[in-house]
């Protein structure tokens, strides 16, 4: 099982409890689709026990310290694109501002499934037959909802769980 969030916007206590979600599943990875924002934020992911692989979003300002910060707990900067195999699963991990993008990816057949964030939309869009899946916003401040979610990698069928912030 593989963890995905995307969008957390240093939103301390939504990452907080996403790990917490993921260590409980005890995924293998964890997938971020980017903005992540602040370095500052690496302080909340220090306690996620499954690699952390990161690509950076629209909003995620200094790059270099989040790249340095994030590398320093062993978490994978992946830049704007991530081109990932994890247990023989190949995933494209990328924020997903260019939705014409995100269809090339998931209609190029190189891929078994297409990670993506930007929209806050939590979903799983079939694209020729290749999941593009969207964990919807970690930091609930659009929808009002923190959502993370997990992909069993045997089988691909995707959980959407909406985390408790009380």
């Amino acid at each position: 099982m593989i963890g995905i969030m995307s969008d957390s916007h240093d939103n301390l206590k939504a990452i907080r409890k996403a790990v917490e979600f993921f260590n409980k599943k005890q995924v293998k990875a964890v997938l971020h689709a980017g903005d992540l924002v602040s370095p500052f934020t690496v302080r909340a992911f220090k306690e996620l026990e499954p690699k952390l692989y990161f690509v950076f979003g629209n909003n995620d300002g200094d790059r270099v310290t989040l790249t340095r910060w994030f590398e320093e707990i062993g978490a994978v900067a992946s830049g704007d694109f991530g081109n990932l195999t994890i247990d023989g699963l190949h995933i494209a991990l990328l924020h997903g501002t260019n939705e014409a993008l995100v269809t090339a990816l998931a209609k190029s057949g190189d891929f078994d499934v297409v990670v993506r964030g930007h929209t806050h939309d939590p979903g799983v869009r079939m694209i020729d037959g290749t999941p593009v899946i969207n964990p919807g916003e970690c930091s609930g401040v659009l929808s009002g909802k923190a959502t993370v979610a997990v992909i069993e990698i045997a089988n691909l069928n995707v959980e959407i769980t909406e985390l408790d912030l009380d």
